[in-house]
């Protein structure tokens, strides 16, 4: 079965069709749904996330709102394979209405942001920030780079991974 297509794993702006894939604790890439469940909460525990696999790579950007916050990013769509619990508050770019950060209006914790418009397949493109989960069964995930900050384009690996940024 052909993994499913999407606009682009950076939330769905960029023009770009990757596939949506994940990896497996055995660190095989599979498709999304096919292996375990990633879940996350903010400090206090009032707002909590789940993404239905682990993902392939997350997302470390340098756009203005992501290196403020320190973010690093796993893709997919509210109420499809990210469910979120618990009363957020959202923050919106004052120079793009693209997504809605959303946080805890109790400790502050960023937990995920939701694309203000629907995609193609009529689904809200989201990213959950993989930072508010527990670090083991993400840590030897590869990052992906993001230049967000003047060229806007995704930059070549360079080997590290969510281990190697927890610090």
């Amino acid at each position: 079965m052909e993994p499913e297509i999407t606009s682009t794993p950076f939330g769905g702006f960029f023009g770009r069709e990757l596939p949506i894939m994940c990896r497996a604790e055995n660190g095989n890439n599979v498709e999304r749904g096919n292996c375990c469940m990633l879940k996350g909460t903010c400090h206090c525990g009032e707002i909590s996330w789940t993404l239905d696999a682990l993902p392939e790579s997350v997302t470390a950007c340098n756009c203005t709102i992501c290196r403020r916050y320190g973010v690093l990013w796993a893709y997919g769509y509210i109420g499809y394979d990210i469910q979120v619990t618990g009363q957020t508050s959202t923050y919106q770019r004052r120079d793009s209405e693209d997504v809605d950060v959303h946080f805890c209006t109790i400790c502050g914790c960023v937990t995920h942001y939701v694309a203000s418009f629907e995609s193609e397949n009529g689904r809200k493109r989201t990213a959950v920030n993989v930072r508010m989960s527990d670090p083991s069964p993400i840590s030897e995930i590869p990052i992906r780079h993001f230049e967000g900050h003047d060229s806007f384009r995704e930059l070549p690996g360079d080997g590290r991974t969510v281990k190697d940024m927890w610090f």
